[in-house]
């Protein structure tokens, strides 16, 4: 079965930058997507970034105004998502999940919680200003 592990979160100071994790495994091909959520206490779970790791086509939330950057390690299945700039409105549970290339490759539906199937845990990043 699929699994997704996310790690690298921490307590940062408003304009650092956190490299956050994603180790996936179960796959047995290498095309699928992976999307990058992140829900505050009290507001639902918003997508901001996903990669398609068939083409290696990535997407970014608007709204996160080019503070992202999404890397790879494809001999350890492992994604990375760098936040640059951080911001106390940032602060959140931030999720990786994992899902056929059809939920990335669809721009109605990439960044709908509810559209994708296997997630991680979660790990937490709170900026203090």
């Amino acid at each position: 079965r699929v699994q997704v592990v996310e790690s690298g979160g921490g307590s940062v100071q408003t304009g650092d930058s956190l490299r956050l994790s994603c180790a996936v495994s179960g796959y047995t091909y290498s095309s699928y997507c992976v999307g990058w959520f992140r829900q505050a206490p009290g507001k639902e779970r918003e997508g901001i970034a996903a990669i398609d790791r068939g083409t290696g086509l990535k997407f970014y939330a608007e709204f996160m105004q080019g503070r992202l950057m999404i890397s790879q390690d494809n001999a350890e299945n492992t994604l990375y998502l760098q936040i640059n700039n951080l911001k106390p409105e940032d602060s959140a549970m931030y999720y990786c999940a994992a899902d056929g290339r059809g939920v990335c490759l669809n721009g109605s539906i990439r960044f709908a919680a509810a559209a994708w199937y296997n997630w991680g845990q979660g790990t937490q990043v709170t900026v203090s200003s």
